[in-house]
């Protein structure tokens, strides 16, 4: 243990963090640092070089390119690396101090299992910070700028819009004779093509004044962001009473209408999940709640809540990986590294079936996404009280 002393970090002297507290954690950032290179490294090669490999030799995309891709691509594998590599640290760790008697040896001077695996909990909450920010700060933006400089590259560089048949549905709540409240399609958006600054052919069907319905046929809208309103041109509008009767109508050249910008917004290409950070998935959410289509709230929800869940992935894999660690076993870097691929497994078949049971409404997107987590720190607990 002394010889090992000389390796952990002077710096944590100056917050008055004790000896031994000061050896756990230095034991536990050399596993934890391979890990994450043995993860992440994994990880690319599985989720991203083969099939860069594969557009090289088919696609002729340039080495150089997809070295950068995959360069690109890396912050969201060292993201998925940071709890595995806690993991794989906490139980190399404290299995190394059961085979060699140190965890005996402490505990017969009356450290208690609950403060033996303090230290490894402490820095578990800590990678999970890193991890939160660096999903939040790094990760949205180089895996889009590596989805755009890999479509460049492959001459499949999409516009950033969608080019035709851009319908937006609006619906509203209103109230009923009885008082009973009920949703209804009060806007109907349709425009037949655009061009990322003019919508062509639109036809707007509104709802959403009481007793008046009107009809929009227009040639071509444009927004307006000075006025905060859509400039219609060359169209006509068709006014017709709650009763269905006719009330008028009404042709123009020119015509502005106070109508959200939101189909706008609709119409222009959304990133997909990994790509978006919290802030922009709560836009887009507001998008589909909107539009109230059902499917994609649930997995924005879902894919929101688990911006915040994954990150705790570190601290239930820290305890577990220190509980499994602490039992009196020798355990070599093979077997933790086979162990801690049975627990990742098992881990990520939970969040698939809290993603299938989130996305068919059998439990809420919250606990579809932190399902994988109450299980993991559920389990670690009843290990930990049968262990003290």
């Amino acid at each position: 243990m002394l010889k090992s002393l000389k390796f952990s970090f002077p710096v944590f002297s100056l917050f008055g963090i004790s000896v031994m507290d000061r050896y756990l954690i230095g034991e536990l950032i050399g596993p934890f640092v391979f890990g994450v290179g043995v993860f992440s490294s994994l990880g690319v090669a599985i989720g991203s070089l083969f099939d860069l490999m594969r557009k090289i030799t088919e696609a002729a995309l340039p080495i150089e390119v997809a070295a950068k891709v995959s360069l690109l691509q890396m912050p969201l594998f060292i993201f998925y690396a940071l709890p595995m590599g806690m993991l794989l640290a906490a139980l190399l760790t404290y299995s190394r101090l059961s085979s060699d008697s140190e965890l005996i040896a402490l505990r017969s001077c009356g450290v208690s299992i609950y403060r033996l695996i303090l230290p490894a909990l402490i820095m578990s909450i800590i990678v999970t910070a890193i991890a939160f920010l660096f999903n939040e700060w790094v990760v949205p933006a180089s895996k889009y700028e590596a989805t755009l400089t890999l479509q460049k590259a492959l001459n499949q560089e999409q516009k950033n819009y969608q080019e035709s048949n851009i319908i937006y549905p609006e619906y509203g709540t209103i109230k009923k004779d009885n008082g009973e409240e009920t949703e209804i399609l009060s806007r109907l958006f349709y425009a037949e093509q655009f061009d990322g600054a003019v919508m062509k052919n639109l036809t707007i069907l509104d709802r959403s004044q009481t007793g008046m319905n009107q009809i929009v046929v227009s040639e071509s809208a444009v927004w307006n962001p000075q006025q905060n309103n859509w400039d219609f041109f060359n169209g006509t509008i068709y006014l017709v009473s709650s009763d269905s009767s006719y009330r008028n109508i009404l042709r123009f050249e020119h015509h502005q209408l106070q109508l959200p910008r939101t189909p706008l917004d609709f119409a222009q290409k959304r990133r997909d999940y990994p790509e978006m950070n919290i802030l922009q998935a709560r836009e887009e959410l507001k998008l589909a709640q909107l539009s109230n289509d059902t499917k994609r709230i649930r997995k924005l929800l879902i894919r929101i809540h688990q911006k915040i869940a994954l990150p705790f992935a570190c601290l239930a894999f820290g305890l577990v990986g220190a509980i499994l660690g602490c039992r009196p076993q020798r355990t070599n870097k093979a077997t933790g590294f086979g162990v801690s691929v049975l627990v990742i497994f098992a881990y990520y078949l939970l969040m698939s079936m809290g993603d299938a049971l989130g996305l068919s409404a059998v439990i809420p997107a919250w606990l579809a996404a932190w399902l994988p987590n109450i299980f993991g720190l559920g389990v670690g607990s009843l290990l930990l009280i049968r262990m003290s």
